[in-house]
């Protein structure tokens, strides 16, 4: 049946698609690529026009391919990207012509660049609703934890997006959880994005080229999560000269290599990081400090080949690991691998394509010390995928994007090892098996310049596969069995998610915008605390879970005034969420085989107002952001079936970052964040039980952790260039006035007065220095 629903899908798009291309008329392309004139990078999101055909622009892909359709003559084609002089080229064109343009970096590029890291979130060209572009060179002088520049940090200071709590590395976009976003590494998703336990991301700046951003409606290419996409590209590597970079800093250093490949038609690039931050624990004469290991590595590479114009070929991979260790109580290591192969090709001026085969894996091992006995449990989950994207440019008003994904999933829910010996008995929760297809169209269509739509449609599907036992459960317990063989179809699912995106551009100061999205997600994150913890686990949607599914409706207005140098947004958004998780009261995750039993399910709801002024040129320069929200869920079985908060709702968050170029070597740069402190469940009363003292939980998450705010500042030396060399200092202060940010509130008895209880906050930082020397030769 559901071979057969896929099938009718895929000729009612395809005809769909087909119906607009024997409808073309005549025209020649004019295509190519834009890159980078001294390291050959790939401009993506650069802007090709032509002179006196105001409908006739383009944006180039995430292959710096571009393609304009023409009639046959003379023109002045004008491109220019972010921080490039912008250059004009005279074209004659009596042919289909591939012509490649390459543009240099701004003379003044420290003023150009310094300006905004979310600079083209609210620019009037971007026809997204919710969408940003940020390239890693914007983010340089925003000061972060212990000095390192990071790309999702960043994006935690714009609205609606959130970054719950002290030591918190999980992102929540407009009421979302943190598994319901969608992280890619060069096509290859990161399941999860934290090091150290959230102070630092699992993303090394120097290795990564840029990010694109959607909050609101994603093109139809991407699916599988909820709230948000986060489309990140590492850099490709010099293909022109050899160069090495990095930074030295407290508790961290890092390394790039990168340069050209067989007589500059490829290049390379090799970027690693470490932390040492147990090395400084050696001075410490307490024995029990001194033995304690805390640490990560990352390692990411990448190498290009370009056999002809056409045809190009390109390799990454990432490996990042964890490790904190405690001798005598517990060591937890985690980590992500991803790869990607992908294979670009340019059929015509016209047809452009993109075949990827993906892998990516996560998993997690925790070692329970109880001397003289050791316990280990670990989980994980794996991805193959294979992708293949196609863009067709119809002409100067259509362009058209369509294609097919396939992953097949493989999830270790949990594993008890423990000696023979032990009281615990070993067990091995059987593994998950899902295969996700999706088939999508979206098309682009300018009628004006006053007006773009831009629309599509995802077509998903999700099979839950054997080998294994799967159960069926009544308030929770196993009322029937079923061993289903490997490769068995135990159930499927399929999702239509439409999507539209309509903006009007009434002159050149004003835009508004309209989106409507459909988003499905067969993937299910089981958590019991809202901290970075590696040690939450991964469903698929199956007998007992259905798919998660959200509806999101948004509008925007957008605003340049005083020639663009100040940007005011503000945007409205309402989500409906259908199939919405949680736990039982009680319920245990790790080394559950019946975890699904244990699992409630119910309705969400989500909605917010978002505001930013940005000011975007001039010595003096920066944003403030301010988000009014809520989300709220409603499940049978908890709280009375009464709306309860989420555990990341909360009402308010405000940002205000500000960037000051003191001179051409010193810059100056503060942040400032507050936010209402998110959803908690406290205990209300406690009771005696067999002579122990017990807590009573009655409302669930009905109480708030006290507010969050902090004060960041950073200060940037750039030394004068030698030669081929460059370098800077980076001095930064986390958390300037000392705020005690509470990680956690524990309820115990008071020891003065054992009748009465006590509530006791742990914090992890007041203030902290940092120091970095950054240098690229």
């Amino acid at each position: 049946m559901y071979t057969i629903a896929y099938m009718r899908y895929a000729v009612v798009l395809l005809f769909f698609f087909f119906s607009f291309f024997i409808t073309a008329q005549t025209k020649f392309t004019l295509s190519g690529f834009i890159t980078d004139f001294e390291s050959g990078e790939y401009l993506s999101g650069a802007s090709v026009t032509v002179a006196g055909m105001p409908l006739t622009g383009v944006v180039s892909n995430n292959r710096g391919f571009y393609m304009l359709n023409l009639s046959a003559g003379d023109y002045v084609v004008k491109v220019s990207y972010l921080g490039y002089e912008s250059r004009e080229f005279n074209v004659k064109l009596s042919n289909h012509l591939f012509k490649n343009f390459r543009l240099k970096l701004h003379s003044n590029i420290l003023n150009e660049l310094d300006v905004s890291a979310l600079k083209k979130q609210h620019d009037l060209s971007n026809e997204n609703n919710g969408a940003e572009h940020i390239q890693t060179s914007e983010i340089r002088n925003i000061p972060v934890l212990l000095g390192e520049q990071d790309i999702l940090k960043t994006l935690t200071l714009s609205p609606g997006v959130k970054s719950i709590g002290e030591s918190s590395g999980n992102i929540y976009v407009r009421g979302g959880n943190n598994s319901h976003n969608l992280v890619l590494l060069d096509q290859a998703a990161v399941f999860n994005t934290n090091h150290l336990l959230g102070f630092f991301s699992a993303f090394n700046s120097d290795a990564i080229r840029d990010m694109t951003f959607y909050k609101g409606t994603a093109p139809s290419e991407y699916g599988g999560r909820l709230a948000s996409v986060m489309d990140i590209r590492m850099n490709n590597g010099n293909n022109n000269k050899y160069h090495v970079g990095g930074g030295i800093g407290l508790i961290s250093s890092r390394i790039t290599i990168d340069g050209p490949l067989v007589n500059e038609n490829g290049s390379f690039i090799v970027s690693g990081r470490r932390t040492y931050a147990d090395a400084f624990l050696k001075v410490f004469s307490n024995q029990n400090i001194r033995n304690n290991e805390l640490y990560f590595y990352d390692l990411n590479v990448k190498t290009n080949y370009k056999f002809d114009e056409k045809n190009s070929l390109s390799l990454s991979a990432y490996a990042g690991r964890d490790k904190l260790f405690i001798p005598g109580h517990f060591e937890i290591n985690w980590g992500n691998k991803a790869a990607t192969l992908k294979w670009t090709h340019v059929f015509n001026g016209k047809l452009f394509s993109n075949s990827s085969f993906i892998y990516s894996d996560y998993n997690y091992k925790v070692d329970i010390i109880v001397a003289p006995s050791v316990y280990s449990l670990s989980s994980g989950i794996d991805n193959l995928t294979i992708r293949q994207d196609f863009r067709y440019y119809l002409n100067e008003k259509n362009t058209f994007d369509y294609g097919y994904h396939s992953t097949f999933y493989t999830i270790l829910p949990g594993k008890l090892d423990a000696d023979l010996s032990e009281i615990v008995n070993p067990m091995k929760i059987q593994n998950r098996y899902g295969l996700e297809h999706a088939l999508y169209w979206s098309g682009n269509y300018k009628p004006s310049v006053l007006w773009n739509l831009n629309y599509g449609l995802r077509i998903s599907g999700f099979h839950a596969m054997g080998p294994g036992n799967f159960y069926t459960y009544n308030a929770g317990q196993v009322v029937d069995t079923v061993k289903y063989t490997s490769g068995k179809i135990v159930k499927t699912y399929v999702v239509a998610e439409p999507r539209v995106n309509i903006s009007y551009h009434p002159d050149q100061s004003r835009s508004f915008k309209f989106s409507y999205t459909r988003n499905s997600q067969y993937l299910h994150l089981i958590s019991s605390s809202t901290a970075s913890l590696p040690t939450d686990i991964w469903l698929v949607s199956g007998k007992n879970i259905p798919p998660e599914i959200n509806d999101q409706l948004s509008l925007g207005f957008f605003r340049n005034f005083k020639k663009s140098a100040y940007q005011f947004s503000a945007e409205v958004y309402y989500k409906w969420l259908h199939n919405q998780i949680d736990l039982k009261n009680g319920a245990d995750i790790r080394a559950n085989d019946h975890i699904e039993g244990d699992l409630l399910f119910g309705k969400g709801r989500a909605y917010g107002l978002e505001l930013m002024l940005k000011k975007e040129y001039g010595r003096l320069n920066g944003w403030v952001s301010y988000t009014l929200s809520r989300t709220e869920l409603n499940i049978d079985g908890i709280n009375k079936g009464k709306w309860y908060p989420a555990r990341q709702d909360a009402t308010h968050d405000f940002s205000v970052v500000g960037l000051y170029n003191l001179s051409d070597s010193w810059s100056l740069s503060a942040t400032w964040v507050y936010q209402t402190g998110n959803a908690v469940t406290f205990p209300s009363g406690k009771y005696e039980m067999d002579g122990e003292i017990r807590f009573l939980y009655t409302d669930r998450n009905a109480h708030r952790m006290p507010d969050y705010h902090r004060m960041d500042i950073g200060a940037t030396w750039k030394f004068s260039k030698k030669k081929n060399y460059d370098s800077s200092l980076n001095f930064s202060i986390y958390n300037l006035y000392g705020r005690k940010n509470a990680f956690t509130i524990d309820f115990e008895e008071d020891p003065q007065d054992p009748s009465k209880t006590r509530a006791v906050m742990t914090y992890l930082f007041t203030i902290m220095p940092s120091v970095t020397y950054n240098f690229r030769f």
